[in-house]
């Protein structure tokens, strides 16, 4: 009596796990039914257009399954430095001369032309000393020429000539030397630009070198950074850059290398780099912090949809379908994105079509039927390995 209740229980355990089988593993349907369970149970597979759709069967034995197409693409490598600016140009603008400053016209903050009058010294005793160096001169002409029209008469020797000239060509540089005196009293803009502080006045007297102003041409910024020596035969002048003002979170501008260092610093193993950004809002300054993105194309891998990628003992792998059957071909996964995956493989083409859906029921060398033969995968950017400095 014992042996039947076991029996009986048994045979309840049994007939309870092939009905969770049948309900709940849909895809076993085919198997018990050639294996002739579900006509010892009695139980009929209703034979629907679900069962026939994707991840199904086809009277012909061929798989329904979603595929998306390989593509190709280039893994971004991105280098992020911390920069410092610098404006494009800066001169500081001293005095060439002794003397008390009579007129400063222009005001700290304004905008300055080149060759615009900075500062006007007092020049009284230049302005004598050239009157007097003019008048010399004349009187030097005139002895030239009449020593000249003398000269026909035989009246005038060679050397009176000689000294008379002599006499002209001295004239003639103290004019130049007092001119050149005179002009040292005005000091005029170098370069175009913004005036910074000023640290005189008019009434002011100045000595030689003292400095008066300084002009800064920031129309562009020059950023100093340095990448790491894995891309120097990669980098170029010319060569696109992001930049972010560290003070402005929300700025990102466009700039390019606008030079590139000769020799690695040997401690650091890093090379120099200076890039250009135009200011043309007037935003940035001379001295300011910048984050700096480069961005390298890297190597070309292949893109596939994330639920195309499989798992075996081996490792990853991906269902190909090729002559209207699925091949097992081994994958080695690089990088992950959101819509994206990124694998290295030497059995797998771009162009090539792989199953997303409808993997349970493959193995290799099953007859496949493509629902869609489209690929949709995304072509999206990557952003690659990111390198900070």
């Amino acid at each position: 009596m014992k042996a039947l209740r076991q029996v009986v229980v048994y045979l309840v355990v049994i007939a309870a796990g092939l009905y969770i089988w049948v309900a709940f593993v849909p895809a076993a349907q085919p198997l018990l039914q050639r294996l002739g369970v579900l006509d010892l149970l009695g139980i009929e597979v209703a034979q629907s257009d679900a069962t026939e759709g994707q991840g199904g069967r086809r009277g012909d034995g061929a798989t329904r399954v979603i595929t998306d197409k390989v593509t190709e693409q280039a893994l971004a490598d991105r280098i992020t430095a911390i920069g410092d600016g610098r404006a494009k140009r800066s001169v500081t603008v001293r005095s060439n001369a002794v003397g008390v400053i009579t007129s400063m016209p222009l005001t700290a903050g304004s905008t300055v032309k080149a060759g615009t009058v900075i500062a006007k010294l007092q020049a009284e005793a230049e302005e004598i000393a050239l009157a007097q160096a003019r008048i010399t001169l004349d009187e030097a002409r005139n002895d030239v020429e009449r020593i000249k029209q003398l000269e026909t008469t035989g009246a005038v020797t060679e050397v009176r000539l000689r000294e008379t000239q002599v006499a002209l060509s001295s004239a003639e540089l103290a004019v130049r030397q007092a001119q050149f005196d005179l002009s040292q009293r005005e000091v005029t803009a170098p370069i175009s630009g913004q005036i910074g502080f000023i640290e005189v006045e008019e009434g002011d007297r100045v000595n030689a070198q003292d400095i008066l102003a300084t002009i800064t041409d920031r129309s562009d910024i020059l950023i100093d950074f340095r990448v790491p020596e894995r891309v120097v035969g990669r980098i170029s002048e010319g060569q696109t850059i992001e930049v972010t003002p560290l003070g402005l979170r929300d700025k990102v501008m466009i700039g390019e290398i606008n030079v590139i260092d000769t020799v690695l610093d040997r401690d650091s193993r890093t090379l120099l780099v200076q890039g250009l950004v135009p200011n043309d809002d007037d935003l940035l300054r001379a001295g300011m912090a910048f984050s700096v993105v480069l961005t390298l194309p890297g190597e070309t891998l292949l893109s596939i949809a994330p639920l195309a990628v499989q798992w075996s003992s081996d490792g990853p792998f991906v269902w190909a379908v090729r002559d209207g059957q699925a091949a097992q071909v081994d994958v080695t996964i690089a990088k992950r994105n959101a819509d994206t995956v990124l694998v290295r493989s030497d059995g797998l083409k771009a162009g090539e079509t792989v199953v997303t859906e409808g993997v349970q029921m493959l193995r290799d060398g099953a007859a496949v039927e493509p629902v869609n033969l489209e690929g949709t995968a995304s072509q999206s950017a990557d952003d690659g390995p990111k390198e900070t400095l």
